[in-house]
């Protein structure tokens, strides 16, 4: 048995060292570096120690404040019309018969699209001059002739949820769809018996059955939201001014453009425990609705 324990280790190690390398050690690095004053544009300060005096100033930073509040507001916008229309596409796709591997093949496309191209693609549709919705939303009547969406600091954000939704939407029913058909067929059946609805089948037995599916399929996408980057830095880069600016691409301002490498270290130290945080949170509900849904 020590014999196979060791052999075991030995299998393992490779895969244990090359995580130790590409996750533990730049999460190490970064922390480090967020308990130092570290400026490359004043290079002969050096690194001093100084605590969580970067966090300090973080705590008292209003652009801080308010890429927070970014940051939480779009993923509470975002993730709820994911999960609210992801299960709507799964249950299409659970229920159709005719057409059902292409309309599992068209879902699952703008998923494939590379995100950096689904960002340009929402960017060009709201443009002011040339983009198909931009110009069918004057055409309505919803906005005036001069109006520019990347110019509104809340219209802003409509292309960047917009493209977020549209491309990880397919993801959440992809989930939700695998939950669908754990669920045994006769329950269902036995409540038409019954009498039930339709309605009232689907929100007495398959939702609350559904329950873990959609746990899990919030849980990614929220940790997805909670670090959002490349769509805000594709489609606004932040603007107008820094009102579509959430936290990580504050962090990527601070480390790259501003090169405070000690500062930006820390609001990135500060994304990954808001992360981490809400993932410890959330797999305790996912344990709560587990059990519920056994019982």
């Amino acid at each position: 048995e020590r014999a196979e324990t060791r052999l075991a280790w030995l299998l393992v190690a490779p895969a244990v060292a090359v995580i130790l390398l590409v996750s533990l050690v730049p999460i190490a690095v970064t922390g480090w570096e967020a308990l130092h004053v570290h400026d490359l544009r004043l290079p002969w300060l050096g690194t001093p120690f100084i605590g969580v005096g970067n966090f300090m100033e973080a705590a008292n930073d209003p652009r801080f404040g308010a890429a927070l509040f970014h940051t939480v507001a779009f993923a509470l916008i975002s993730v709820p019309l994911e999960l609210m229309l992801g299960l709507a596409l799964a249950v299409m796709m659970h229920s159709v018969v005719r057409g059902r591997a292409f309309i599992r093949v068209s879902a699952l496309l703008p998923w494939a699209i590379p995100t950096v191209v689904a960002a340009l693609l929402w960017r060009f549709m709201f443009e002011a001059q040339t983009g198909i919705l931009a110009s069918s939303f004057q055409t309505f009547g919803l906005v005036g002739p001069a109006f520019d969406w990347f110019v509104h600091p809340l219209a802003a954000w409509v292309p960047i949820i917009a493209a977020d939704v549209w491309k990880t939407t397919p993801f959440v029913a992809i989930l939700l769809l695998a939950g669908l058909q754990t669920i045994d067929p006769a329950l269902g059946e036995a409540a038409r018996i019954d009498g039930a609805t339709p309605a009232r089948g689907f929100l007495t037995i398959t939702l609350p059955l559904l329950t873990p599916a959609l746990v899990v399929a919030a849980a990614f996408r929220m940790l997805d939201a909670l670090r959002l980057f490349d769509l805000a830095y594709v489609i606004t880069g932040g603007g107008p001014g820094t009102a579509t600016e959430p936290l990580s691409l504050y962090a990527f301002i601070a480390l790259m453009q501003r090169l405070r490498f000690g500062y930006g270290s820390a609001l990135s130290v500060i994304v990954f425990l808001l992360t981490f945080a809400f993932a410890l949170v959330w797999v305790r509900a996912l344990g709560r609705s587990l059990s519920g849904a056994q019982s």
